[in-house]
């Protein structure tokens, strides 16, 4: 009896390795397939982000802590940053997206352009 259930023990870690395989793999396709629409909606998240952190911080004056109020529900992972000197707001996703909202004086908040 004692080598029968040895002999058991080895299949049943056999099996459950196998199924840890197939779900790390179903879930590395999954990230794979899905990619695009992921980082597309992050960028899409980050510049709405910094441009209403950028109304909200220079345009309204409120601090940069109290424009996160005005998110969109489902923005918990866009983080924002501010450089008072250059007056613009950095929105990230990381390590996805990341977008930057500049004040400019009677024109508001604008995106910046990438070289």
């Amino acid at each position: 009896m004692k080598r029968s259930a040895t002999r058991q023990a080895p299949r049943r870690r056999g099996w459950q390795r196998r199924v840890l395989f197939w779900s790390i793999l179903a879930a590395i396709a999954a990230l794979v397939w899905f990619w695009k629409p992921l980082t597309a909606r992050a960028e899409a998240g980050a510049a709405y982000a910094s441009r209403i952190g950028c109304s909200c911080r220079f345009v309204a004056g409120r601090p940069l802590e109290q424009c996160r109020d005005d998110f969109l529900p489902g923005m918990g992972l866009v983080s924002l940053s501010e450089d008072d000197e250059e007056q613009t707001v950095t929105a990230r996703v990381f390590p996805v997206a990341s977008e930057t909202a500049r004040y400019r004086k009677g024109e508001g908040c604008a995106f910046e352009v990438a070289d």
